[in-house]
């Protein structure tokens, strides 16, 4: 880029020159072909400053197209360039530790880290166990024709190593934790394994999805607390079963087509057009359940807004939703993060009002001995 600047310059610098050395005339239209030169050496160092400038992003798909190419199928097979599905395993998780922590305090910072990590492991294990037992099924599917596996870009072999190497470091996170929290992460290893073949033999895989992806909501409260508490932990599970039901139901129905062509069940199949009732079925379970969790967990008004918050969001959600237009599926299921992300953000606000709300009653109390 610096070559193309500097040559239109200097080309500028002889023009000059040999124009003052001529008439004015021929000066007149050298300086005139002198600009025409540097102008255009300047035009093609601003296009090839654009280009690179449009090339940098951070955006996840944009890191993984930055990689060494031997390593991108690799990452495509974890998902790395789609991050929403972390992000979906990844809040349950924060609303248990969130629920966990001490009143008046942040929830365990050291924890998050982990279970972040863990849950990009483990959901990066999870999708190269679903493309192996699933390869003959994306090669018959536009969306998933391109998967690094059904494309032929990672051979079955590899992408066993590559499978042993994710749950060796998740093992190795896993072990970080108390006894009683890595036995209790072990057991969900079998719903991930199984996960994967339920859209063979029932219409509702989105449920087994739910016992898979939220068992951090269990997970989370052990890692802290050091074992789980069945009042808080269990309807915060089934909470997020049914927020699991709700997206990833808007998430199947941008295959159905191709589903009813090879034999693949789910509930957007199931549901038909009768979708929107049982979404707003889920939805009303759920934020039941979450009311449950903060009566349990003696929560306070700020938990209680953003589970108003969150029933606006899905009310909205589900009314406009089209489940025949396959783009306006995806940017409904993206925008479940939000859900996940307002709870978490509640639970932990909530926890922070329950230091005031203490400092206040034991003032009251105070004054009250003085009377």
């Amino acid at each position: 880029m610096l070559s193309l600047g500097g040559a239109g310059v200097a080309h500028g610098l002889r023009a000059v020159t040999q124009a003052w050395l001529g008439g004015s005339r021929y000066r007149a239209l050298t300086l005139a072909r002198a600009a025409g030169a540097s102008s255009a050496g300047d035009e093609r160092f601003s296009a090839s400053r654009g280009q690179r400038g449009r090339q940098l992003s951070l955006s996840a798909a944009a890191v993984v197209d930055s990689a060494p190419r031997p390593l991108q199928p690799y990452l495509r097979l974890m998902r790395l360039d789609k991050p929403i599905g972390t992000w979906l395993l990844y809040l349950p998780c924060t609303w248990s530790i969130a629920l966990a922590a001490e009143p008046g305090c942040f929830p365990d910072w050291y924890m998050l880290s982990l279970f972040g990590t863990g849950a990009v492991l483990m959901r990066g294990a999870g999708c190269t166990i679903n493309d192996m037992w699933d390869q003959n099924y994306d090669k018959k599917v536009a969306r998933t024709a391109n998967r690094p596996i059904a494309a032929g870009d990672i051979s079955t072999f590899q992408s066993f190593v590559f499978l042993g190497g994710q749950l060796t470091l998740a093992l190795g996170v896993l072990l970080c934790l108390n006894y009683y929290s890595i036995a209790l992460g072990a057991a969900s290893l079998l719903l991930v394994i199984t996960y994967p073949l339920m859209k063979r033999i029932t219409y509702w895989p989105q449920l087994f999805l739910g016992f898979t992806f939220n068992w951090g909501a269990l997970l989370g409260w052990s890692a802290v607390k050091g074992s789980c508490d069945p009042s808080v932990c269990l309807p915060l599970y089934f909470s997020g079963i049914m927020w699991t039901l709700i997206y990833d139901t808007i998430y199947a129905h941008q295959d159905k087509k191709d589903d009813t062509l090879i034999g693949v069940k789910s509930t957007a199949l199931q549901f038909g057009e009768n979708t929107k009732p049982w979404l707003s079925g889920f939805s009303v379970a759920m934020l039941g359940a979450l009311s449950l969790v903060g009566v349990n967990s003696s929560q306070t008004v700020p938990y209680y807004t953003a589970l108003t918050a969150v029933g606006t969001h899905l009310a909205h959600q589900i009314y406009t939703l089209d489940i025949h237009r396959p783009e306006d599926c995806w940017n409904k299921f993206a925008s479940s993060r939000t859900v996940g992300l307002i709870v978490f953000l509640g639970i932990v606000l909530g926890n922070l009002w329950k230091e005031k709300k203490t400092k206040e009653t034991k003032k009251n109390i105070d004054s009250r001995i003085e009377d």
